[in-house]
């Protein structure tokens, strides 16, 4: 059973730093994994990926040199570190997980709210 939970969500003034940590069980190595976002209202929004077979990573325009996605296969982790963290990034961001970089993410976690106030 493939289980994501992510974690290390909360409240931070801008230009302040987090980092997600997502912790996956039922899969990894090949996976690709990526960070999504979503507020009230709005459709859910890619923030970044990471290639589950050395094929980098890639980023929104809106996070790009702020953000930094990496993964640690040994202990089937993927990060999310945020920096310069603005109120706009103010969501509820999701973890998720697909059989390969080719592939719809068909795995999501629960969700960790992140809350940067001006």
């Amino acid at each position: 059973q493939v289980q994501l939970v992510e974690s290390g969500g909360g409240l931070v003034q801008a230009g302040g730093s987090l980092r997600l940590s997502c912790a996956a069980s039922g899969i990894f190595g090949a996976f690709g994994m990526g960070w999504f976002r979503q507020t009230p209202g709005k459709e859910r929004e890619f923030v970044a990926d990471i290639s589950g077979t050395g094929g980098g990573a890639n980023y929104a325009n809106s996070v790009k040199g702020r953000f930094t996605i990496s993964r640690d296969d040994a202990k089937r982790t993927v990060y999310l570190h945020m920096d310069n963290l603005k109120p706009e990034d103010t969501a509820v961001y999701y973890c998720a997980a697909r059989v390969s970089d080719y592939d719809q993410y068909n795995y999501w976690g629960q969700g960790t709210q992140v809350t940067v106030s001006s």
